[in-house]
């Protein structure tokens, strides 16, 4: 009879044994969430779009599957293949987002999307976590010997994916992905000059996207003189979270997800907390948060730049993306659409968190396990 132990493992036994598993039982969680939550609001959305009762939610429900699968599969990965699958990914997405601006479809004033096969992608979302690795890549060989090449190359990175997002234009995502490369240049050590100098750009970006985009500034000023449709949708999402209360009115019983367009993705928050009330955000919320703590945790017990650097950008990007969603839904800023990850209705954005999570999980593997990544 054959014994299984840590010492003698199969490729199988050791990627569970070295995987975080409190974390992969989190996301499954909030994918159980966002199936419930997919199946509460998403129903008169279609009704008024004139498609099947449960079109968003069936096709949510399929996605989520096939997502959590590509994530346990990426988080099989060691270090250089989660590298090499970076440099294929942003590769790809960036050459889509350059195909979006010739051919892509033109929706509220944005051309982000593009038509492959007959199915819709957004290819920004797949340049988030592809960009982050290979930042943190170049940023790493930057400190560890390449005085010039990293340097350079990261910056020439950020700047060509910051003029495609602009050119669309997407200044939200554009926002996002300054943050993400920010914080990773501060890991690495970037001189303070360099701190203040990029944090006084970063300031003039905003006011100049202001001034240049029209609808960055109306939402700006919706958010400080509320009038119109934009202060409509969070006006109706304050009612629906004080009518919520603590314990909600209960399952499909709430009345925000028939006047807001975007009940199913961007404010499917509201949706939580109306039906559910102020215990289901509040575990949701914690979700978000124990993910971010604890992949911040374990990596910093590695002593590999590279992965230090890599995990911090994604779980930035994760933990940011989800800050954006539930503080616009609470008019705690200015509204953007930003998906709430793995709860909001997006095949894209879903496709992508679970590319970036998977490696997360991949880089904060236990390196001593037995047979374990190295």
């Amino acid at each position: 009879m054959n014994t299984y132990s840590r010492t003698n493992l199969s490729l199988l036994g050791a990627w569970w044994l070295s995987l975080d598993r409190w974390n992969i039982a989190a996301l499954i969680a909030l994918a159980a969430v966002g199936a419930v939550l997919g199946m509460a609001a998403s129903p008169p959305v279609a009704e008024h779009l004139g498609k099947d009762t449960f079109y968003f939610a069936q096709r949510h429900i399929i996605f989520l599957p096939i997502a959590l699968a590509g994530l346990l599969a990426v988080s099989a990965l060691k270090a250089q293949g989660v590298r090499i699958l970076a440099l294929a990914v942003f590769a790809g997405a960036l050459g889509f987002m350059a195909l979006t601006l010739l051919t892509g479809d033109e929706i509220k004033g944005a051309t982000r999307w593009v038509s492959i096969a007959g199915f819709s992608m957004q290819p920004s979302e797949f340049v988030k976590p592809s960009f982050a690795v290979l930042s943190a890549w170049l940023f790493a060989r930057w400190r560890l010997g390449d005085n010039f090449t990293g340097y350079a190359l990261a910056i020439g990175l950020y700047v060509t994916v910051v003029l495609l997002l602009l050119a669309q234009p997407d200044v939200g995502m554009t926002i996002l992905v300054s943050i993400i490369w920010g914080t990773q240049f501060f890991l690495a050590g970037l001189p303070m000059l360099l701190v203040i100098a990029i944090g006084a750009l970063f300031l003039a970006g905003g006011v100049f996207a202001y001034f240049q985009f029209a609808h960055v500034q109306a939402r700006i000023d919706l958010f400080l003189d509320p009038s119109g449709e934009e202060a409509y949708q969070v006006a109706r999402s304050l009612d629906a979270f004080r009518g919520g209360g603590i314990f909600g009115v209960g399952p499909g019983e709430g009345h925000v997800k028939e006047v807001l367009p975007d009940a199913h993705a961007d404010f499917i928050f509201a949706v939580a907390g109306e039906e559910f009330g102020l215990l289901m955000t509040l575990m949701v919320v914690a979700l978000f948060a124990f993910i971010v703590l604890r992949g911040f945790v374990r990596v910093f017990r590695d002593q590999d730049l590279f992965t230090q650097l890599a995990v911090a950008g994604l779980l930035v990007q994760f933990g940011l993306q989800a800050i954006i969603n539930m503080a616009s839904t609470l008019n705690l800023m200015p509204t953007k659409g930003m998906t709430l990850p793995f709860i909001s209705y997006g095949g894209s954005s879903m496709f992508a968190l679970a590319l970036g999570m998977g490696m997360v999980l991949a880089l904060t593997r236990d390196s001593r396990v037995p047979g374990g990544p190295r």
